[in-house]
């Protein structure tokens, strides 16, 4: 029966009843709601990048530079893929050049701070963990600690949004 709740397949069957019930009552939307009353205010490309190159300051100083860092129209949740890391190495001129690019699909534009920073911190991880390992999970971890239940809420929403349609309202 996880086909219903397919991003959230993986987790244990009562956690997946829980928001069964949540979604049968139709008050899943009011519980994320509550637990995350508050949306991020990173609204276009540049903000997105100068959030992103904060936190891999922060964390992360002695990896490669950021190319580029966007909002993607292009990313689908059906591809299961929420942000997108790519890094690109090129000959030009006798010497090596790599470029790394962060993408975040514009479907958390509205969304609170919590949900970004996550998959910021997702697709930062893969600049030095190209693989889902548990080095790369304890890198974000040491980056967000909560990140595991960051990511359970993340696909909550992900579950709510596919039901309803929407979630959090833009307040901007």
């Amino acid at each position: 029966m996880t086909q219903d709740l397919p991003y959230l397949a993986h987790y244990p069957v009562h956690l997946q009843n829980n928001i069964r019930q949540l979604i049968d009552t139709n008050k899943l939307g009011d519980w994320l709601r509550t637990r995350y009353p508050t949306l991020h205010k990173v609204a276009n490309d540049n903000d997105l990048r100068d959030y992103a190159i904060s936190l891999k300051n922060q964390y992360m100083k002695k990896t490669q530079p950021l190319s580029k860092v966007i909002y993607d129209s292009k990313i689908h949740i059906v591809n299961h893929a929420l942000g997108l890391h790519s890094y690109v190495s090129r000959v030009q001129g006798g010497k090596l050049k790599s470029k790394n690019e962060l993408r975040v699909s514009t479907l958390f534009k509205n969304t609170p701070d919590a949900f970004l920073n996550m998959i910021v911190v997702h697709e930062l991880a893969h600049l030095k963990e190209k693989q889902h390992n548990k080095a790369f999970y304890q890198l974000c971890q040491h980056m967000l600690p909560d990140y595991h239940q960051i990511e359970f809420d993340v696909r909550v929403y992900l579950t709510e949004l596919e039901h309803s349609g929407s979630v959090f309202k833009d307040t901007a």
